[in-house]
């Protein structure tokens, strides 16, 4: 099987000839940059080979790495990323890069409109225009946000406020490089789109602003909602258009869990978010035979049969250490009506302390529950950290290949 294939058998329910792996397939199944610098060191010192020019940062806001062919190939990764046009915003992937040290001081190339306000203490402060957008703490591997345009708007002015769109750059960007990866490569092509209108909301007016709301004025929650659904749907469309025909799997975000339960009632979800999601999900199968993938954090076991009704065919992250998110719980009761992509190594605990024989212990267990039957593709629990050590990363990998 070509690795479009396997990864196609994988997510009709198939048994494919081996285990689909992903690694820097999306955003939300890559590596921190200065875990890949490491993981790069580690392998070069095996006597593995690798081009000259340091780490590529694709997406600042989360520090993630370009994982090149030197680690696609040995490794048997099938899946690669037709990424959005963005790096962070108002930085654009243009091909051209600039020189610039990762917070630990290892040498990187990020995009070249890459500017950050680096202050004394190490913070990083994004910046478009004159407004602040992100911060990266000392220690931290990836920004957060730092402007909230609608903690205190009204219904109103809620309205007025123009929401970030898709634009014709970008199209043309995505279409070119999701048309040159499927005639050149046989791997399979994951479409990061986001779409999120929860988390977007959270993101907009900060998380606790966002809560009161929720319960305290639900007019107003729910016009912000139905505001941002409409424009995901518009920019979906935009966005099928151009790469539709191309890509085999679209993905979604929208975080709805926390470690031990969901960030929001059930009951409420289902009469305020969840069909608006049905709208969005709908009309990305209408346009397109690619799969559609969401990723949600934490323990969404509550919500996995409406994100099947809704047309959810992929789950991600499967965070199989927040509760209810054990494997066999989810392939026992899930597993022949939806895909697990990920939850394939626990990076909360394993992955970063754990040694390179309870690493693979850890993937055999996970495999051996999740790939009968097909329904799964391989990815540890969301981004590889940067404190996750190289050896871990390798034995994880290398593990899952022999499966």
């Amino acid at each position: 099987m070509t690795s479009r294939e396997r990864v196609l058998a994988a997510i009709n329910h198939q048994q494919p000839d081996r285990l689909p792996l992903d690694l820097g397939g999306s955003i939300v199944t890559g590596i921190n940059a200065m875990a890949y610098a490491g993981l790069r060191r580690y392998l070069s010192g095996r006597g593995w080979r690798f081009a000259s020019d340091p780490v590529r940062v694709t997406n600042i806001i989360l520090l993630l790495a370009e994982v090149e062919t030197e680690v696609i190939d040995p490794w048997g990764i099938d899946v690669l990323p037709v990424d959005r046009y963005y790096a962070a915003p108002g930085v654009p992937l243009s091909g051209r890069w600039k020189a610039h040290p990762l917070p630990d001081g290892t040498p990187a190339l990020f995009p070249a409109g890459f500017r950050p306000l680096i202050e004394q203490d190490g913070t990083w402060k994004l910046f478009e225009g004159e407004v602040m957008t992100g911060i990266l703490s000392p220690g931290s591997g990836s920004f957060v946000p730092a402007h909230f345009p609608l903690s205190e708007v009204s219904l109103e002015e809620l309205e007025r406020y123009p929401l970030p769109r898709i634009g014709p750059e970008e199209l043309e960007y995505l279409r070119k490089r999701a048309r040159n990866l499927y005639e050149n490569t046989d791997k399979a092509l994951f479409g990061w789109f986001n779409g999120s209108i929860f988390e977007t909301g959270q993101y907009l007016s900060g998380f606790d602003t966002f809560f009161m709301r929720l319960a305290g004025e639900p007019q107003f929650s729910r016009r912000l909602l139905e505001r941002l659904a409409q424009a995901v749907i518009e920019d979906l469309k935009l966005y099928l258009e151009a790469v539709g025909e191309y890509i085999q799997v679209i993905g979604f975000g929208d975080d709805l869990g926390f470690q031990n339960g969901p960030q929001i009632d059930p009951r409420l979800f289902r009469s305020l978010v969840k069909p608006l999601l049905k709208e969005i999900y709908r009309t990305a199968h209408s346009m397109s035979p690619a799969k559609v993938f969401l990723h949600s954090c934490g323990s969404v076991y509550e919500f996995i049969e409406d994100f099947i009704e809704v047309g959810v065919d992929i789950l991600n992250p499967v965070q199989t250490s927040a509760a209810h998110m054990e494997v066999e719980t989810l392939k026992g009761e899930f597993g022949e009506r939806i895909v697990f992509w990920g939850g394939g190594a626990d990076v909360q605990a394993v992955l970063p302390r754990g040694t390179p024989e309870q690493v693979r212990r850890d993937v055999r267990h996970r495999v051996e529950v999740m790939q009968p039957g097909g329904g799964f593709v391989f990815a540890p629990i969301h981004n590889l950290q940067a404190d996750i050590p190289p050896e871990n990363i390798a034995a994880m990998y290398e593990e899952a290949l022999r499966s």
